[in-house]
C-alpha cells in the first residue's frame, strides 16, 4: 500500500459551525463559523421573520461554492485558463421517490476545447459536497450536559415542509 494522501487531514473539520437560537421569532437562528456569523430563517409565510436564507438554501449554498471552487482549483492544476464559474442550484423533493433533487447548471466562461469542458464538468460533479450528497452521510447526535458556547445572541417552504413531517413522524412514530 502507498502512503496516505496528504491531504486527508485537512478534510477533516477542526472548527465547529455553532447555530443557535437568537430568541426572536419561532426559527431565527445565528450560524458563526470562521470568525463570522449569519441569520438563517423561514420565509414570512412559514411563520419566520425571513432574515436570512433557510436550510435548504444553505445546502444548495455548500453545493454551489464547493462546485465553484473544485472547478477552479482543478483548472488552476491543469492549467486551463477559467475566467469565471458561476452555478445555479435548484432543491426540490420528489414527490413520488421523496428523494429530494438538487439541479446544478453550470456556467464556464472559457476558451476551452471541449474535452478540457468535459474534464471542467467532471470536476464539478466531484467536488466534496456532491459527494457528500450523493453518498449521504451519516448523523450522531449527542446531547451536551453545558451550553456549547456563548455568544451574542443577535423562502424554503420545503424544509418547512420537512420539518413539519419530521415532526409528525415523530409524534406518529
Amino acid at each position: 500500500m502507498g502512503q496516505p494522501s496528504p491531504h486527508i487531514e485537512v478534510c477533516m473539520s477542526r472548527h465547529p459551525v455553532i447555530i443557535e437560537d437568537t430568541g426572536l421569532g419561532l426559527f431565527q437562528v445565528e450560524v458563526r463559523a470562521q470568525g463570522t456569523s449569519f441569520l438563517s430563517d423561514e420565509p414570512i409565510s412559514s411563520g419566520g421573520m425571513a432574515s436570512g436564507p433557510g436550510p435548504f438554501d444553505l445546502l444548495s449554498a455548500a453545493l454551489g461554492a464547493c462546485t465553484v471552487m473544485t472547478v477552479k482549483l482543478y483548472a488552476r492544476h491543469k492549467s486551463i485558463a477559467v475566467s469565471h464559474v458561476q452555478v445555479m442550484i435548484t432543491h426540490q423533493r420528489d414527490p413520488e421517490s421523496r428523494r429530494d433533487v438538487f439541479e446544478r447548471s453550470i456556467f464556464i466562461d472559457a476558451a476551452v476545447t471541449e474535452d478540457e469542458m468535459k474534464q471542467l464538468l467532471a470536476a464539478a460533479d466531484r467536488c466534496p459536497v456532491s459527494r457528500t450528497l450523493g453518498a449521504g452521510a451519516d448523523i450522531v447526535s449527542i446531547h451536551s450536559q453545558t451550553a456549547i458556547a456563548t455568544g451574542r445572541r443577535a423562502r424554503d417552504e420545503t424544509h418547512m415542509c420537512a420539518m413539519e413531517q419530521a415532526c409528525d413522524e415523530l409524534a406518529t412514530g
